[in-house]
C-alpha cells in the first residue's frame, strides 16, 4: 500500500489528498465530496469520477449541495480523480491500445484504482466496505470508466458515462476500419456476458462533433452511443438497466456535462 503525501487540504467544499501510486509511477490528486448524511451512521455508497478536475470548473460541491437539498439522496462520497499528464495512455480499454498506441497504461490504471485507491478511501475514512460502488467520467474518461466498471462488475453497480469517446478504435480508416470489427468497447461488449445488476447512465450531444464518418446524417458520437446501447440489449439488459440522454443543444464540454450530473446523481442515487 503506498503512502499518502502529507498534503491533505479540506475546506467547507472538499477535501484534497495525494496518494503515491507504484502501479503509475507518479502522484494522484483527487478530491472528496460527500452529502452531508455521510455522518449519520448509514451505509455510504462511492463514486468515483475520471477527469476529476473538472468537478473543480462546474463547480461539483455546489450542485451537490443543491441536489441535496432539493431530493433526498442515499448517504455517498463523490471521489473526482484528476488526470495526469499520462491522460490518453492511462485512459482507455485496458485489453487493447489504440491503433496509435493510446490507452497503454489503462490496466495500471485499473491497479491504482481498485489496489491503491479504493483501499486507501476504506481506511481513511473507516468503512469495511461500501453500500455500492459507481464510476462516471466525460470524453476519453467516460470509456475508462465503462471499461473498468464491465470488467469488474463484482466491484461496481453503476456507471455514468457523458460524451464518452466510443470511438476508439484498433483501426484507422487508412487500415480498413469496420466498425462492426474494430471499436474495441462495442467489440468487448459484444463478447462479454449480461451481468444483471449493472446499470447504464449514458449522455451524448447534438453537438458534441461535426464527424460523421458513415455519412448516415448522425454525428459519430451519437451513433456510437446508440451502437452500445444496441450491443447491450443484445446481451440482455433492458430499459430499466439504460438510461440514455441525448442533449439537443449539448456540446462537448464542461458546462453540458455540469448541465446533465444532477440528472445522473437523482437517476442513481435519490431515495425513491
Amino acid at each position: 500500500m503506498p503512502e499518502t503525501i502529507v498534503n491533505t487540504v479540506i475546506n467547507d467544499a472538499y477535501e484534497r489528498y495525494t496518494l503515491q501510486s507504484d502501479f503509475l509511477s507518479r502522484e494522484v490528486l483527487f478530491d472528496i465530496y460527500r452529502t452531508d448524511n455521510c455522518y449519520d451512521g448509514q451505509p455510504i455508497s462511492l463514486l468515483l469520477v475520471n477527469d476529476g478536475q473538472d468537478l473543480l470548473t462546474m463547480p461539483f460541491h455546489t450542485l451537490l449541495q443543491q441536489i441535496s437539498s432539493d431530493h433526498h439522496l442515499h448517504p455517498m462520497m463523490v471521489v473526482g480523480i484528476h488526470c495526469g499528464n499520462e491522460r490518453k495512455q492511462e485512459y482507455g480499454v485496458a485489453y487493447s491500445a489504440d491503433y496509435m498506441g493510446r490507452g497503454s497504461k489503462a490496466g495500471l490504471y485499473t491497479k491504482f484504482i481498485l489496489d491503491e485507491l479504493m483501499p486507501f478511501l476504506r481506511k481513511r475514512f473507516h468503512i469495511v466496505s461500501f453500500k455500492e460502488k459507481a464510476m462516471a467520467g466525460f470524453s476519453l474518461g467516460g470509456l475508462s470508466a465503462l471499461d473498468l466498471v464491465w470488467n469488474h462488475a463484482n466491484e461496481f453497480s453503476k456507471v455514468g458515462i457523458f460524451s464518452p469517446s466510443l470511438w476508439w478504435r484498433r483501426k484507422s480508416y487508412e487500415e480498413g476500419y469496420d466498425e462492426e470489427k474494430d471499436r474495441l468497447m462495442h467489440l468487448q461488449i459484444r463478447k462479454g456476458i449480461c451481468y444483471p445488476w449493472l446499470q447504464f447512465f449514458i449522455q451524448c450531444g447534438a453537438m458534441d462533433e461535426i464527424a460523421d464518418r458513415n455519412k448516415n446524417g448522425i454525428i459519430d458520437s451519437v451513433d456510437d452511443a446508440l451502437d452500445l446501447v444496441v450491443e447491450l440489449k443484445a446481451k440482455g439488459y433492458t430499459d430499466e438497466h439504460i438510461h440514455y440522454l441525448q442533449l439537443v443543444d449539448g456540446k462537448h464540454d464542461v458546462a453540458t456535462w455540469a448541465r446533465v450530473l444532477p440528472d445522473f446523481i437523482r437517476w442513481g442515487w435519490a431515495v425513491k
